[in-house]
């Protein structure tokens, strides 16, 4: 085995445990996205209905994107160059994570990806261990 990587991820947090000849290693990455915030205000069925509303919405949008697309670069540094990646997690991030490495070139090296809840990071290190230790090759 050269290198293989495995990572519980959501729009928070990618723990990232990487698997070489030499051992075993776990990163943290804290994204800065935060949660995404839903418009506050009325709604445009219910009567009033303000537009800055809407640009204060799209502004947020565009800043919680962004800080995602940061966070995910960062998580793509950290698994480049692993032969073998399981991502693992609760939700959308999983997903968007996938897209961004089919835009990498590097989604060939997807071996799973596995919805799971809320993970300790011992729980997180022996899945992946587990999952890339049988896995072939």
């Amino acid at each position: 085995m050269k290198k293989a990587a495995g990572l519980w991820i959501d729009h928070r947090k990618a723990v990232i445990v990487v698997i070489t000849d030499q051992g075993e290693e776990t990163r943290l990455i804290i994204s800065k996205a935060g949660k995404q915030s839903r418009r506050s205000g009325d709604s445009p069925l219910k009567g009033s209905y303000e537009p800055q509303h809407v640009l204060a919405s799209d502004s947020q949008q565009k800043a919680f994107t962004g800080h995602l697309n940061t966070y995910y670069d960062a998580v793509i540094a950290c698994i480049r160059d692993a032969e073998s990646i399981l991502i693992f997690g609760p939700g959308e991030a999983k997903g968007e994570l996938k897209k961004r490495l089919e835009k990498n070139n590097l989604d060939e090296r997807i071996i799973g990806i596995e919805t799971a809840d809320k993970m300790t990071d011992h729980q997180i290190a022996a899945k992946v261990r587990h999952v890339i230790l049988n896995v072939k090759h």
